[in-house]
């Protein structure tokens, strides 16, 4: 285990394309470049509020305890062999193509090797650079305190995302639009560290295309393969790149799906080329069941990215990662093969993730009407998504008498006699299925308690621990941190796994938050 300013960071991307070495950080336009070169800038008072102790042991890091260290984390030092810079990147953003775009208030540190993986340090909220726009680089509390929570959520969630190591306060406020409706307001200043093997996106490879640069296109490609996908040989290498991206982003789609996570805001500048739950902005868990539900003031009235359209969008968004590597291929036919391939993937991932929420041994072809039809019945009578599949797990393999009653509590309103004979309907279809399983009603209700978490990072939680670490206060922020570790865990403290609470439906940064959150 060493100190962050002890390791000895890699700086491979920036060795391997064409870059401004500048060190320029006005925003412009930088043709030809995939990055520039850009130092963070410094803050006036840094003070670590966030460690991921986990993280931090699989990259062998101890927590800092010097300004030195706490300094990398907020911008203000560099360990020597750190040769920071921000990407160039594009992307079609609710689905309009918005040409550069690139890391607007991220900055790379550099790759750290660890564990026998690389993995790319970068801090978010550090400062202006060349693609920051008419923006200050700066990231709030608020919204720092929501990556960093959530990243390390999802990952005990074994839903594929990026990481968070730190949440450090900068000592500086902020000024913010929260909603974009002419109301700015200073609030305190955050920078995360965020942590993965790669943060290239779909918008890295656009980027190159739209500019008709080839030649640092096909290198993109050929070192994104040879570097993060080994196992791909042969003369169709750019073909077995995209049906692996393809599989790996309908499979994180289930997951999503799984969890009840509605990332909010699906720019393909916002897709990972590693199947990643990436930038974490108005994202929220469903509370009731609902496929129309989108966190995102900005996705409305179209809710382009709302819960029940994600798996669609994750189709669109590869259409145009499909686009930006045609022209390294004689045609688009093949492409387009794999791409409508799509469908096919999702659904046989999205029907085993189901099997094991349910708790079946696997999915035989009777179960799809079952399936589809007990979705119908959640979008129907909208239970608290969570609650339900926990009342589920532990419904007894045998039935009840009135089984539907132990569901009440986890819905947000009284069901009519007509939905209370619905439900049990469904119930006694689902555990007339359970009874021809081959797994025993011991095994299947671990399955179950495996897939579906007991505790969530709600959207008015995340809010309530956001206002009391703006007033000083911890402990919610701490309690929180701890609760996530163990998604599936039983005992949690019920105010942190109960029903979204009525005055939370509607009030600003727990129902809605907007893209600037």
């Amino acid at each position: 285990m060493q100190r962050l300013s002890e390791k000895i960071y890699r700086n491979d991307f920036v060795t391997s394309f064409p870059g401004d070495e500048s060190g320029n950080p006005i925003p412009r336009q930088t043709p030809g470049m995939l990055y520039s070169k850009v130092r963070p800038t410094p803050v006036k008072a840094p003070r670590l509020i966030g460690w991921s102790e986990a993280l931090a042991a699989d990259l062998g890091l101890v927590r800092p305890d010097t300004p030195e260290d706490v300094g990398i984390l907020a911008g203000n030092h560099l360990a020597p062999s750190m040769d920071p810079y921000a990407a160039c990147y594009a992307g079609h953003q609710f689905g309009h193509w918005a040409g550069q775009l690139g890391d607007g208030r991220a900055i790379t540190l550099g790759e750290l090797e660890a564990g026998g993986r690389i993995w790319e340090l970068q801090l978010k909220g550090a400062g202006i650079t060349p693609y920051s726009r008419s923006a200050d680089g700066r990231a709030v509390l608020r919204s720092s305190v929501r990556e960093y929570l959530m990243s390390e959520a999802m990952y005990h969630l074994r839903v594929p995302t990026t990481r968070a190591l730190s949440l450090v306060e900068t000592g500086e406020e902020v000024l913010r639009d929260m909603f974009y409706d002419g109301n700015p307001a200073f609030e305190p200043g955050a920078i995360v560290m965020r942590v993965a093997p790669c943060f290239l996106r779909f918008g890295n490879f656009e980027m190159p295309a739209a500019r008709k640069e080839k030649e640092n296109l096909t290198k993109l490609a050929e070192w994104t393969i040879a570097r993060y996908f080994p196992h791909i040989k042969g003369a169709d290498q750019v073909l077995q790149f995209f049906r692996e991206v393809m599989q790996r982003t309908a499979f994180l789609m289930s997951e999503w799906m799984r969890v009840g996570f509605v990332h909010g805001v699906m720019n393909t500048d916002n897709m990972s080329i590693l199947g990643l739950t990436i930038d974490y902005g108005p994202y929220s868990f469903v509370d009731d069941y609902d496929l129309n539900f989108t966190p995102n003031t900005t996705d409305l009235p179209g809710r382009r990215y709302a819960f029940g359209r994600q798996p669609a969008i994750g189709q669109w968004n590869l259409g145009c990662l499909a686009g930006a590597l045609a022209p390294l291929l004689p045609d688009t036919k093949e492409l387009v093969a794999i791409l409508e391939e799509y469908p096919k993937v999702y659904w046989s991932a999205y029907y085993d993730m189901m099997a094991a929420k349910l708790g079946l041994d696997e999915v035989r072809e009777e179960d799809i009407a079952l399936i589809t039809d007990w979705d119908k019945m959640l979008a129907a009578l909208k239970p608290d998504m969570t609650l339900f599949y926990q009342r589920l797990a532990a419904l007894p393999a045998t039935g009840e008498s009135d089984m539907a009653a132990r569901f009440h509590d986890s819905f947000y309103r009284a069901l009519s006699a007509e939905e209370h004979r619905q439900l049990t309907g469904m119930l006694e279809r689902y555990l007339a299925r359970r009874q021809t399983s081959t797994l025993p009603p011991e095994a299947s209700a671990g399955r179950m308690k495996m897939n579906n978490p007991s505790f969530i990072l709600r959207n008015y939680l995340l809010h309530q621990a956001i206002e009391r670490l703006e007033k000083g206060d911890e402990s919610m922020f701490l309690q929180l941190q701890e609760a996530l570790k163990k998604p599936y865990d039983e005992g949690h403290d019920p105010a942190l796994t109960g029903k979204r609470p009525d005055w939370a439906g509607s009030k600003a940064g727990c129902s809605m938050l907007s893209c600037s959150s």
